[in-house]
């Protein structure tokens, strides 16, 4: 049997492993089953292609995605070892001379998809090759609790155990909470004694959140623009969003391109290839890429929606800085994002309890957004681990003085009190600023004490809620629909036990320009008229009313009254899409 360091040398080029390492491949060499939880860019690929390439017989890696499969075999292949794939994208008429060239030696590594594990005559085939190790990549997927739930994993200990050969279990993932590490574990039957977990930790990972960018493209051009020669990820949550990114960043010059879910397989594998070979900047995504991608100068990742777990989030933003140099990455926090996602767990088909644990990540990603502490702590917390202050994310670095907010944090919890802790958050920002809104009068908030008790706008008001729900005042309870509770942590600031202090945030860096146009409202008539055109509409689309336009840009389409498509264009929120599809009818109600 050859040397795992003689293999790390001789055919990876490295001098020594990283921590856990050696661990994880002792145990796989010795034929035990082990989980490793290893951060982005922490070299899990080795503790299973070196054992690999130790060992007699095939190693077979389940992984979820075909494009991480490409990846990792055309490295694999640069490095001279002889890998294979079989997936969806395989002619069939490859598939027998593949599993000959496994039977024969000539192939080390053979990586697969849970589903085809799943199929009944490919284990029979399975059965004529001496599989000594199966690598379940990406082990989070088999979790319930994890953030990428995929059924088909559950399946895969079945699989194996029908193996003829008894293979050995590593399964690996770089996202995973003590939960979901017992998940794993249970399902793969891995004692927690083989557990080998590193720290969470990304020393070289700079954290920036930016809460109420109004012009995202704008800001997100301004960046690459200061950063013209570095790579670098661009993350967002639909196709359509991926194709409007993309067209304003090419339209302003930036080497571009975009990857979705929607692209054909040779487009998307066109894109990948690509930004590897730099002769892409920049990649404007979906989470349908850069699973498993090692491209390891990515110097940012900006996500220009919110992520909808911490767990999606670090692995996202983890793409960078795989090298180990310094790297940035950048959240783009908005609210309606939040909003949506709650649409989307709420009209799904997920039971209940699924549903519940998907709402309780969506408030910590929104606490995160929010918290004054250093960022890269909340995110090691929440996979149950500790580390020291970054020194260099948004929160560390641009700290200003503390301010006190116990004054206004109270005249919050009042209201909250007065309401009979029976309310959401949008109730009590008006009720606490004292909103004309008939829902005041409806329920008796204009009568209360502390209504329009704090002097400021909205906003502030509930980006303080947010504040005292990140740093545990308040807590946001109940789903779809969460409603606000005082903590005993709360209490204790109204009694006056407590004070409540608030970083003053510094100008941060590359903010884009406000463009939005902030006038009041002349035509309320015409805009109440909008909202119920917006409504008719929604109601054909089959979906939220936000989804449509937002209240801004219909607040604006009031101001303004465009008369025609050019003007209309001219509005925040409107893109050519929205302008074929409703722009005609709004038209139509300005008009009138």
């Amino acid at each position: 049997m050859r040397n795992p360091k003689t293999v790390l040398k001789d055919t990876f080029g490295y001098d020594s492993f990283r921590p856990g390492q050696e661990k994880i491949i002792n145990l796989a060499l010795s034929g035990k089953n082990a989980l490793a939880i290893m951060p982005t860019g922490g070299g899990k690929s080795l503790c299973y292609q070196i054992p690999a390439l130790v060992m007699d017989g095939v190693t077979l890696v389940i992984s979820p995605l075909i494009s991480l499969m490409k990846d990792q075999i055309d490295t694999l292949r640069q490095n001279g070892i002889a890998a294979a794939a079989l997936n969806s994208t395989t002619p069939q008429s490859e598939v027998n001379p593949i599993l000959r060239q496994a039977y024969e030696g000539k192939i080390k590594l053979l990586y697969i998809t849970p589903e085809r594990l799943a199929m009944d005559y490919f284990r029979y085939q399975l059965n004529f090759l001496n599989i000594k190790l199966v690598a379940v990549d990406e082990a989070h997927c088999i979790s319930q609790w994890g953030h990428d739930f995929r059924p088909a994993y559950r399946q895969i200990l079945a699989g194996i155990k029908s193996l003829k050969s008894k293979p050995n279990i590593l399964a690996l993932t770089a996202t995973a909470t003590p939960a979901v590490q017992n998940d794993i574990g249970d399902q793969l039957e891995i004692p927690s004694s083989n557990y080998v977990i590193t720290s969470f930790a990304r020393p070289n990972l700079a954290f920036t959140v930016e809460n109420g960018v109004r012009d995202s493209n704008r800001y997100i051009l301004r960046y690459i623009e200061q950063h013209p020669d570095q790579a670098g990820i661009v993350y967002t949550n639909t196709r359509k969003h991926v194709e409007e990114i993309n067209e304003y960043l090419a339209d302003h010059g930036i080497n571009v391109a975009g990857y979705h879910g929607g692209m054909t397989s040779e487009k998307r594998s066109q894109v990948q290839d690509d930004f590897l070979f730099d002769r892409l900047q920049v990649i404007v995504a979906t989470n349908a890429f850069g699973m498993g991608i090692d491209k390891s100068n990515v110097r940012f990742v900006i996500h220009a929606n919110s992520a909808k777990n911490i767990e999606a989030y670090y692995q996202e933003a983890g793409r960078a800085g795989r090298d180990g140099d310094e790297c940035e990455a950048i959240f783009l926090y908005h609210p309606g994002d939040m909003r949506q996602y709650r649409w989307f767990i709420d009209e799904s088909d997920a039971d209940k309890e699924y549903k519940k644990r998907q709402y309780k990540k969506l408030n910590i990603i929104s606490a995160y957004a929010h918290t004054d502490q250093c960022l890269q702590q909340y995110i090691v917390r929440y996979f149950g681990q500790t580390c020291d202050p970054c020194g260099k994310c948004s929160n560390c670095k641009l700290r200003g003085k503390l301010i006190d907010v116990t004054a206004d944090a109270q005249k919050i919890i009042q209201m909250i009190y007065e309401l009979d802790g029976r309310f959401g958050k949008s109730v009590i920002v008006q009720a606490v600023t004292g909103s004309t809104m008939e829902r005041m009068r409806e329920i008796g908030a204009n009568e209360l004490a502390h209504f329009g008790s704090l002097k400021t706008s909205q906003k502030y008001a509930s980006d303080l809620i947010n504040y005292l729900i990140a740093n545990e005042f308040l807590e946001s309870v109940g789903n779809p629909y969460p409603i606000l509770h005082v903590t005993n942590k709360g209490w204790d600031v109204l009694d006056d036990k407590r004070k409540v202090q608030r970083r003053e945030l510094k100008q941060r860096a590359y903010s884009a320009k406000n463009s939005s146009r902030t006038q009041s409202i002349e035509n309320l008539d015409l805009f109440a008229a909008l909202r119920s055109k917006r409504w008719e509409l929604a109601r054909k689309e089959g979906v939220p009313a936000f989804m449509i336009f937002s209240d801004a840009t219909l607040k604006t389409m009031a101001q303004l009254k465009p008369k025609n498509e050019a003007e209309m264009l001219t509005i925040n929120g409107i893109g050519k899409t929205k302008m074929r599809r409703f722009g005609k009818e709004m038209l139509a109600v300005i008009n009138k």
